[in-house]
């Protein structure tokens, strides 16, 4: 599956949007361009950066990542985290979706990302996922957390804390990579067992 964004190539301060090739004949490159080890099939993407380090991109792993919470929102909607507006642009793609309001901590993530989405259902503002506060009484039909660059069960306690302060606004939540990032932890509790 491939979503298509119209994110202009650009930098602001760490931050960069870039296009970029994997040729379908360097399986080299399709293979480890990754840290997470995920093979990415040729083709033309969108990735952000930050200093340098790829953050996200829309690569078919990491759209798959947010196929069960696409799936699954409806209505009234909150995302922690706008990277490329990837996961947005699925959701303003659903007629059930009602509202949107992103939470980015970045301006220069919103400078970068936000004139790509003009849609009227679309907030997007700039704050901290664990400081900001809905409006009261405001209830989300679903929350995506996605704020993290790397897969990695260090994520585990920040998307704890965030699925708690955000228990009551919402219906339904989930965070990016959750279950992999618990898988790791149950694994390295395993390895290092003495």
């Amino acid at each position: 599956m491939k979503i298509e964004i119209n994110v202009p190539d650009g930098v602001s301060g760490d931050w960069s949007v870039s296009t970029f090739t994997v040729e379908e004949d360097d399986f080299s490159q399709r293979i480890s361009m990754w840290k997470s080890g995920r093979g990415v099939p040729g083709g033309t993407y969108k990735r952000l950066m930050r200093n340098g380090t790829v953050v996200m991109s829309n690569t078919p792993d990491e759209i798959r990542d947010f196929m069960n919470f696409l799936h699954n929102a409806k209505g009234s909607i909150l995302i922690n985290g706008l990277g490329l507006g990837v996961t947005l642009k699925a959701l303003l793609n659903k007629p059930e979706v009602t509202d949107i309001t992103v939470i980015e901590n970045s301006e220069d993530v919103i400078k970068l990302v936000a004139s790509s989405y003009t849609d009227p259902r679309l907030t997007i503002i700039h704050g901290d996922a664990f400081a900001w506060e809905p409006p009261k009484g405001k209830v989300y039909d679903a929350v995506w957390h996605d704020i993290w660059d790397n897969i990695c069960s260090d994520n585990l306690p920040e998307m704890k804390k965030l699925h708690r302060k955000y228990g009551r606004r919402a219906k339904y939540q989930e965070s990016w990579c959750r279950y992999q990032c618990e898988r790791q932890e149950r694994e390295n509790k395993r390895y290092y067992r003495w």
